[in-house]
Parts: structure tokens; sequence; C-alpha cells
């Protein structure tokens, strides 16, 4: 009996923790989405929104995350079995969203910088002088590009394409850890809420 309290007590605990990550998560998608450097750089008409569809992954999953977080909270509380086994197939639902997410960012992540680079280079071989371009080498501190560099530009300044690069791959790096500390997460909810629910279960069926 007292194991099972201890139980409750720790999804309890455990399903705070998830809402309050979910709303973690959430606040840091919304700030990528919205983030003024991140837009300026992906504002053209012709701009890549590979990008983005990371970060509308990201946000779609805090927002799941502190529903589900509801779930188990209510379920512990209530010692309900149903809801108990919806906040665990929701968990799993997650986790297997965030392991597709993670397999989708690793194998595009080239292609996202490759794709904002011949946007940047496109546009650049257009009008040098374009606001959009301005705002590129204000924000990144780089000018022109490995073919066209800047005749003016000091020794030490990079050229736009590897600014491009390092900016969004600490972007990217950030969906990342993101991703593993909510698969992490995810696991120890799952294995608790199945512990619980198997404890209810037997409970029962001696009472």
């Amino acid at each position: 009996m007292r194991y099972h309290v201890i139980f409750i007590y720790s999804i309890i605990c455990l399903s705070v923790s998830i809402q309050l990550m979910g709303s973690f998560i959430l606040a840091v998608g919304l700030w990528l989405r919205f983030d003024p450097e991140t837009v300026s750089l992906l504002n053209g008409d012709k701009a890549p929104d590979t990008f983005f569809i990371g970060v509308y992954i990201l946000i779609g999953a805090g927002g799941l995350v502190m529903l589900v977080g509801f779930f188990g909270c209510c379920g512990a509380v209530r010692e309900s079995q149903c809801l108990l086994g919806s906040f665990f197939a929701c968990l799993v639902i997650i986790f297997g969203a965030e392991v597709a997410a993670g397999v989708f960012g690793f194998i595009n992540k080239d292609k996202i910088i490759e794709d904002v680079q011949n946007f940047y280079t496109t546009t650049y071989n257009q009008n040098s002088n374009s606001t959009l371009i301005v705002s590129y080498q204000k924000i990144l501190n780089c000018c022109g590009t490995t073919a066209s560099p800047c005749p003016d530009a000091q020794l030490d300044t990079k050229n736009c394409e590897i600014g491009i690069k390092d900016f969004f791959n600490s972007k990217l790096h950030i969906i990342g850890y993101m991703g593993i500390g909510i698969a992490g997460v995810m696991i120890i909810g799952m294995i608790f809420s199945m512990v619980l629910c198997c404890a209810i279960r037997n409970s029962r069926e001696l009472i």
C-alpha cells in the first residue's frame, strides 16, 4: 500500500514536471518562430520554410505535452486506469513523433542550411545592396559569398554562407536538445504510469 501511494505521488510530480516542460518547450518554439533575427533572415518571398517546419513540430509537441501532463495528474489523483492508460498511450505517441522528428531533422539538417545559403546567394547575385542582404550582413556580421567576397571587407570578416551555417546550426541544436529532453521524460513517464496502472489493478483484484 505504501508503495502504491509513493507511485501515485511520483506520477503527480512527474505529470506536473511534464506540464512545466511542455510550457518551456512551447515558449522555446514560439521564440524560435518569432525571433526577430530568424524572421528577418527568412522573410523573403522565396525564402525556404524547412526550418519553420521543425519549429512548428516543436510548438505542437509542447502544447501536446502540456495536455498529456494534465491527463497523468488526473489519472493519478483519481486512480483511474482509463486516464493512466490514455496518459501512457499519449506518451508513446509523443515519443514516436519525437523520434520521427529527430530523424527528419538529422537527415534534413544540411539541406535546411543549404536551402538558406542558396536563397542568400541568389538574392545577393540579383542585388547585393537589397534590404534583405543588408539584414543578413548585419545580423550575422558577415559579407559576401564564397564565390563573390566583399572587396572592402575586413580580413576577419567571414562570408555569409559560413555565417548562415553557424547561425542555423545553433538554432537546430536547440531543437535537437529539446527533443532529447522530451524523449527522456516520456520514457520515465511510460514506466511509472504502467507500474501504477498495474498496481491499481492488482489492489482492486485483492479487494
